[in-house]
């Protein structure tokens, strides 16, 4: 789970994480909840490994969100320790790889030209999709955890602090900035913005998703996604961590204390809403809509009328990654490293493998034939497949 972040003129990094207390709010009085232990389980699928690599260290201790950028033909990673790497999706062979000189902070972003990465000292780096060759370099205010979004014009990233910025994709030229309004505290996560052919949709730590024209930054409207209340700033947490999810002319977006929301992207009108907490992006398979929720409890939701089909209550407090479709299953990390599949049908646990001692903290991936991408705080990269077992 992200940890907490207080706003000042150089946002403090915590060493620490705090799980978190409860959906409708905590306090400084309330007891932190402890995880769940592994459950016991008796698996009918396993994950087969297709092929695996390392890509240097990881997170490498750093509380980041590094994802892997599929690019269908191209799978690109980055290790805190600056290791980038070009790699066949279907067999793992390598492309090309290369060691930067700097320690990266967020990535990777791409369009058809170039990849996108960000230093350790807030620098925002284009580099070439051919070879990892540096294009250019321009510096940012503040630290950024998102990984930077193009739309092959611009590029926009967003900082820790709630300023999002729109460069010239060409040479790095800044174009313009939005600054957003940051509580005291917020959760440490990672919500990338949505870079679209005109307009730039950006998440805040406030709870407002805020549609930005792509040409100017002018804010064109805003949704409140939720809304703070209590006397403690914990209480007051409704920060949105994940992505929004489009859905043709339509987004879905989810924040922990509010709700869960379906509007029209080009007006930000609601179509529906319903309570949820989660801090990850939702999920949609089989005509149903799936939340991790801030507990750990995974949701699913019937698409039709948001009405409760079950719930997976084995993993609370397990620090979940937003919930991948596999097949008939939901396949999801936590913060000890497990996978586990889901059966999509009645949310029983189906699968478990202990991937990764350091953890997983960004979601699995879906690759074009099915099989699944893996990447662990630790670098360890792996293409799995989900089989029956025998």
């Amino acid at each position: 789970m992200p940890g907490l972040r207080f706003s000042s003129p150089k946002p403090l990094l915590l060493a620490g994480l705090f799980a978190l207390a409860g959906l409708s709010g905590c306090s400084t009085t309330d007891t932190f909840e402890q995880p769940a232990p592994v459950p016991e389980i008796d698996p009918t699928v396993k994950f087969k490994q297709v092929w695996s690599m390392s890509v240097g260290d990881g997170h490498d201790g750093d509380f980041l969100y590094l994802a892997p950028l599929n690019a269908g033909d191209t799978l690109y990673a980055a290790s805190a320790d600056g290791e980038l790497v070009a790699v066949a999706p279907e067999n793992g062979e390598v492309f090309w790889e290369r060691e930067l000189k700097d320690r990266i902070f967020a990535g990777i972003g791409g369009d058809a030209n170039q990849l996108y990465l960000v230093t350790r000292e807030a620098d925002l780096l284009a580099l070439s999709r051919d070879g990892g060759e540096e294009q250019w370099r321009a510096p940012l205010p503040t630290e950024v955890l998102a990984a930077p979004q193009s739309n092959g014009s611009i590029v926009v990233t967003q900082t820790t602090d709630g300023r999002v910025l729109a460069f010239d994709a060409d040479d790095g030229t800044r174009l313009w900035q939005y600054e957003g309004q940051v509580p005291v505290l917020s959760m440490r996560a990672a919500a990338a913005p949505l870079v679209g052919g005109d307009i730039v949709i950006a998440s805040f730590a406030n709870g407002k998703l805020i549609a930005l024209s792509g040409d100017s930054g002018r804010p064109l409207w805003q949704y409140e996604v939720g809304q703070p209340q209590g006397r403690t700033e914990l209480e007051r947490l409704v920060d949105i961590g994940g992505q929004p999810l489009v859905l043709d002319s339509a987004l879905m977006v989810v924040g922990y204390q509010g709700k869960l929301a379906l509007l029209d992207i080009r007006t930000g009108q609601e179509i529906w809403s319903k309570k949820a907490s989660s801090l990850y992006s939702p999920m949609i398979g089989n005509g149903s809509i799936y939340l991790a929720s801030a507990n750990g409890d995974i949701v699913a939701l019937r698409g039709s009328d948001r009405r409760e089909l079950w719930v997976q209550d084995r993993l609370s407090w397990r620090q979940l990654t937003q919930p991948m479709v596999s097949g008939d299953y939901l396949v999801v990390g936590d913060y000890e490293g497990y996978l586990h599949a889901i059966s999509q049908e009645d949310g029983s646990l189906q699968g478990q493998l202990e991937f990764d001692d350091e953890g997983i903290r960004v979601p699995a991936q879906r690759l074009s034939n099915g099989n699944l991408l893996v990447f662990g705080n630790s670098g360890r990269l792996v293409n799995f497949e989900l089989r029956p077992v025998e």
